[in-house]
């Protein structure tokens, strides 16, 4: 089966090279132009991955991402005229898996859809060596559920394969760029902002919920899962 790329940009231009490009590569395709013609394309043609413009017509990309990540994990790659590191953190804080910068290389769009794509997908074979469990919660990776009090807690893959990484050695300090190579892969292109955006959310979902264990900032250094 083709992998589905659904590409939003409100310059025809833009959407028109990229189909093209992508077909060539394997790859089938979609594009819209407007922010609730993005939505309703995504919910009736379920990508595979979605190139995601920030600046559009109707319903800006932020909003867009926000509103695919209510019901659906499925990776994203936003796209933005701006370079800025609060720009790049933005997109990030609101679930996207990446990002590239206009005016942007094809060969470097590509590799980041194939990381993405990679990095994100989904596990089927369910093993009970790959389920941690701590007071309060139990990480499983294989099924890749979060559960809080036995109750399964809405996670991106990404959180849940960081905070996996970091419970199953617990205690032990990570730097950034170890997380980013062990979590997200030696083809990882972004940058170490990336893992304090991802351990910021989960702290947003897991601070406070015992006082066995915790998400620790060693500063200087990195993070490591403390097991008190």
């Amino acid at each position: 089966m083709y992998t589905k790329i659904l590409i939003v940009d409100d310059d025809k231009n833009i959407c028109d090279m990229l189909e093209q490009y992508l077909s060539k590569e394997g790859y089938d395709t979609r594009s819209a132009s407007e922010g609730y013609e993005a939505l309703d394309l995504f919910r009736k043609y379920d990508p595979d991955l979605v190139l995601l413009d920030i600046m559009l017509p109707g319903k800006s990309g932020k909003d867009i991402c926000t509103e695919i990540r209510k019901t659906s994990q499925k990776p994203i790659i936003m796209i933005t005229a701006k370079g800025s590191v609060v720009d790049k953190v933005v997109c990030l804080e609101l679930g996207a898996d990446d990002f590239v910068v206009k005016p942007f290389d094809m060969n470097e769009l590509f590799a980041r859809m194939k990381a993405v794509l990679r990095r994100c997908a989904v596990i089927e074979e369910v093993t009970d060596e790959e389920i941690i469990r701590f007071d309060r919660i139990e990480i499983s990776k294989a099924r890749y559920e979060l559960k809080i009090d036995g109750k399964c807690i809405d996670i991106p893959p990404k959180e849940l394969d960081l905070l996996y990484f970091l419970a199953s050695n617990c205690n032990r300090v990570f730097t950034r760029d170890q997380l980013l190579d062990k979590v997200w892969g030696f083809d990882y292109l972004g940058d170490s902002r990336t893992v304090d955006v991802h351990i910021k959310r989960l702290r947003e979902k897991l601070e406070g919920l015992s006082d066995k264990w915790q998400l620790r900032t060693v500063w200087g250094v990195g993070y490591k899962f403390e097991v008190n």
